[in-house]
């Protein structure tokens, strides 16, 4: 049996190894969380991944826990209303729409239920040293034990161990979009019931939507920022400094980012690569082709890139890898191209509701 190491232990990890065990392959995940990581923005599963999603059984455990807005206010710096939806929401488009918009932390969830009784976890690890030779690739661990696979997979995101040890420095695929994403959580204290309110004040702006029952709310606050240095506790103080400067409801927003035990920050950043793949290490989602939060594609990339790559490993990998992942390259890249422009199509903006339509249908999962 051909055993796959999978570092990550998010959406894509877990998914590609719900699809890797199906074709039968021995699968590990390491993750440097300790469990499950709760917290994270809502995400959206839309066009070709709920295909995924629904071949995996969790079409409808994804919509029973969906997030159920009735729509949104856009507001001035005083708090004033000065646009109000009941069709869309900025986070996820059309309310009619049949994409699903979730918690990150409960996609999560739902992936690794339905995978731990059979892969193998490793919590709390991280991969520090990759070393193949035509047999295997040899995997150090900050903490386990060295093992040999045969194969490993990168889905670590956008700061990937695994593409820094097979590929090389992270700089040299990163390409910074000019502006940073701050995401926590804090109490209802604005009483908010299924309605979201964004703000937009010149270079700065937030999104705020109660989740949970309305009984908690996730706030999303943007600014524009040229590359700063990863420092999560500088950033948090920033982020912090930014929202106390705000009129409306400022210094409460800047106490809830002190607050918060899943305070999030990091760069709006794509990563383009010409390769995916260098000997038996491959790389899937965010650690290959990470669009960023701007395109509201990530999750639906991740879900769609392990059913490709596992699909591809499948009918290739007892004969050669090589030839697996140069098929799941060809047909990835340009269903990646296509979900990467939405990013940039509208600087400050949504993608056109067309660009969006044809980008998450853009690849047949049977093709």
């Amino acid at each position: 049996m051909r055993t796959v190491l999978i570092s990550g232990g998010g959406v894509a990890g877990p998914a590609l190894a719900h699809w890797l065990h199906h074709h039968g392959f021995a699968v590990t995940v390491v993750e440097r969380g300790a469990g499950v990581r709760p917290g994270g923005q809502a995400i959206d599963v839309r066009g070709v991944a709920l295909d995924v999603i629904e071949r995996m059984g969790l079409l409808e455990p994804a919509r029973r826990v969906r997030t159920r807005m009735r729509g949104m206010s856009v507001i001035d710096p005083d708090g004033k209303e000065i646009h109000r939806s009941t069709e869309a929401t900025l986070s996820s488009g059309r309310l009619d729409s049949p994409d699903i918009e979730l918690l990150r932390e409960d996609l999560v969830r739902l992936v690794y239920e339905r995978t731990r009784a059979d892969v193998e976890y490793l919590f709390g690890d991280t991969v520090t040293a990759l070393d193949e030779d035509t047999t295997g690739v040899r995997v150090d661990f900050a903490r386990a034990a060295s093992r040999t696979f045969d194969l490993v997979i990168g889905a670590d995101g956008l700061h990937s161990t695994v593409r820094r040890l097979a590929f090389g420095p992270e700089e040299r695929f990163v390409h910074h979009l000019g502006s940073y994403l701050s995401v926590f959580s804090a109490e209802n204290f604005l009483a908010l019931e299924d309605w979201q309110v964004w703000l937009n004040d010149g270079g700065v702006g937030f999104g705020i939507m109660p989740v949970r029952d309305n009984t908690e709310l996730r706030v999303a606050f943007g600014f524009e920022s040229g590359p700063l240095a990863r420092d999560a506790e500088a950033l948090r103080r920033m982020i912090m400094e930014r929202l106390a400067a705000l009129r409306w409801e400022g210094p409460r927003l800047a106490e809830a980012a002190r607050d918060a035990p899943d305070f999030y920050c990091d760069a709006m950043a794509q990563i383009r690569m010409d390769r995916w793949s260098h000997g038996r290490v491959a790389l899937l989602g965010d650690a290959a082709s990470c669009p960023s939060p701007l395109s509201g594609q990530g999750t639906s990339l991740s879900l769609v890139g392990a059913y490709v790559l596992a699909d591809s490993l499948a009918a290739r990998a007892a004969s050669d890898h090589t030839a697996a992942y140069d098929r799941y390259e060809e047909r990835m890249r340009d269903f990646v191209a296509l979900n990467q422009a939405l990013a940039t199509e509208n600087p400050g903006g949504p993608a056109a509701e067309a660009s969006v339509a044809h980008a998450k249908n853009a690849l047949s999962l049977d093709g």
